[in-house]
């Protein structure tokens, strides 16, 4: 799902099977994405994962760096993250968000060759697009709560300069 005139183009990293299965980002009742979403003020209210089309009324896309549905995202192989990399970078160049937000650190170092990367603002750029790395927000990440992730989700949204919705 992508647009002209994005502020936010976030980029899961694949779709799990419930993804898959209804052709919605971040489906599975467990993932955060939806609720982070919410609480760091993107959306005025938690959106439902078939409501994903509403994001571009903010200004906002959604979009996976992989294709393929996997039950966990350590299934995909490196050259698959790579390759989605590439196509990712097209889709950037092509649309032109003012900032690329990748879901997840460890698919982006290797899907970007940028191995030492953490969460937060990047150093580089796609063409004009500014990219910010955030946590991932499957359920099987224990490392980051969801008022964490919302605080960095929250300052993304800030330094894209968008209102709290």
């Amino acid at each position: 799902m992508l647009a002209d005139g994005l502020h936010v183009l976030f980029c899961g990293i694949n779709p799990g099977l419930m993804s898959g299965a209804t052709g919605h980002h971040f489906a599975r009742p467990g993932n955060r994405f939806w609720p982070v979403l919410h609480a760091s003020g993107f959306t005025p209210r938690q959106l439902h994962p078939s409501e994903q089309r509403e994001l571009l009324s903010y200004g906002l896309g959604i979009t996976n760096v992989a294709a393929r549905t996997t039950a966990r995202a350590d299934e995909l192989t490196g050259e698959e993250l790579r390759a989605g990399g590439r196509m990712l970078r097209e889709k950037v160049e092509r649309y032109g968000p003012r900032w690329l937000a990748v879901v997840g650190v460890t698919a982006y170092r290797v899907a970007f060759g940028d191995r030492h990367a953490r969460v937060g603002p990047q150093e580089r750029t796609v063409g004009s697009t500014r990219v910010w790395v955030l946590p991932n927000p499957s359920g099987l990440n224990a490392h980051w709560s969801a008022a964490a992730m919302a605080e960095e989700f929250g300052r993304l949204r800030e330094a894209a300069g968008l209102p709290v919705a």
